[in-house]
């Protein structure tokens, strides 16, 4: 972040560098509610209460910036300004159910034009499941090219279960254990 600020600073007209500082800044306020006695908290589990509300203001603040700079100029958003983007929003919500899911499809829809990676495909297809139901977002993640990364093998597993396929769930959970590599 210090790093970034310091960027910034010399390059105060770049939309991408404030995006990155911005998605540092929206990332790093919630570090204090990541883990619990050495668990990962899911973003829908962790206390928005604890989340630093002076680094999310800031990070907001950037991320405005950056779509009045995109609206003044008629410049498409680089990648950063749009995770960034899609971080206010997670942040924006006082509890994980009054998430504008509509919004952070919108912007995944962007940053596939911009980066359009299988990773993205599969946090896109993730907050789909939050409007049109796992069903679909199954159907999604299950085309993607993603066997080896444990994050594909959670959100199958996390979908199956919400479908109550729980033999299906558990086996897709060992699937990401056995491609984790913690060594």
């Amino acid at each position: 972040i210090r790093l970034g600020r310091i960027l910034r600073q010399l390059l105060p007209d770049e939309g991408e560098v404030a995006g990155l500082l911005a998605l540092m800044l929206l990332t790093d306020a919630r570090q204090e509610t990541r883990v619990c006695g050495g668990e990962l908290v899911t973003l829908d589990e962790q206390d928005r209460s604890r989340w630093d509300r002076e680094l999310i203001a800031e990070g907001h603040t950037l991320v405005r910036e950056c779509l009045t700079r995109v609206a003044q100029t008629d410049t498409r958003p680089g990648a950063y300004q749009i995770m960034a983007a899609i971080n206010a929003v997670h942040t924006d919500a006082n509890e994980a159910r009054s998430t504008d899911w509509s919004q952070i499809v919108a912007l995944y829809d962007q940053l596939m034009v911009v980066a359009p990676t299988p990773v993205v495909a599969l946090n896109r297809a993730v907050a789909i499941a939050e409007i049109d139901g796992p069903d679909v977002a199954l159907a999604i993640v299950e085309k993607l090219d993603l066997s080896g990364y444990h994050a594909w093998h959670v959100a199958r597993a996390e979908l199956l279960r919400r479908l109550g396929r729980s033999s299906e769930s558990r086996e897709a959970y060992d699937a990401a254990i056995a491609v984790t590599d913690n060594s």
